[in-house]
């Protein structure tokens, strides 16, 4: 087990990621914020879905959600389609513009990274990549577990 000194040292760098991912941010078009591109993601990892299933994977509110989406749609990003199940809802597709924008988005990310990276060997890349994966492993499902420590927390604790 590492040493207390070594979580701590832990805990400031993952704090700092926050700027790495900024930067990241900046990369995106500016009439897709961060959100928008977090919408998208799930859309192309999950297939279509209702809007409380994306709002359960975003993990924020559904009118939050409801906003993310309107303006996806609006720019042409997904689509609202009856559900063939229940029609009172809907369910929400990725079109090809959104695809297409995904595809952009990935070219910049692989660009930006390996600008900035591009001093490291592909064994530091990959050792990365491989403790990333290992550290959200780790950690679970944050979702799940952040929304049942919330809902069993104590005032005291």
């Amino acid at each position: 087990m590492a040493a207390h000194s070594q979580y701590e040292e832990l805990a400031r760098q993952l704090s700092a990621i926050g700027a790495v991912k900024r930067e990241m941010g900046r990369m995106l078009p500016q009439e897709c914020p961060p959100a928008s591109a977090g919408v998208l993601t799930l859309l192309d990892r999950h297939g279509e879905m209702r809007m409380s299933q994306l709002a359960e994977l975003l993990a924020i509110d559904m009118s939050v959600t409801s906003r993310h989406v309107a303006h996806a749609a609006e720019r042409g990003w997904i689509e609202r389609k009856p559900d063939p199940a229940d029609k009172r809802s809907r369910l929400l597709r990725l079109t090809p513009s959104g695809t297409e924008l995904l595809e952009e988005l990935a070219e910049r990310y692989t660009a930006a990274l390996a600008r900035y990276l591009d001093d490291w060997s592909d064994a530091d890349v990959g050792q990365l990549t491989e403790l990333l994966a290992r550290l959200r492993t780790s950690f679970g499902d944050c979702r799940t577990r952040a929304h049942h420590d919330f809902t069993t927390r104590t005032p005291a604790g």
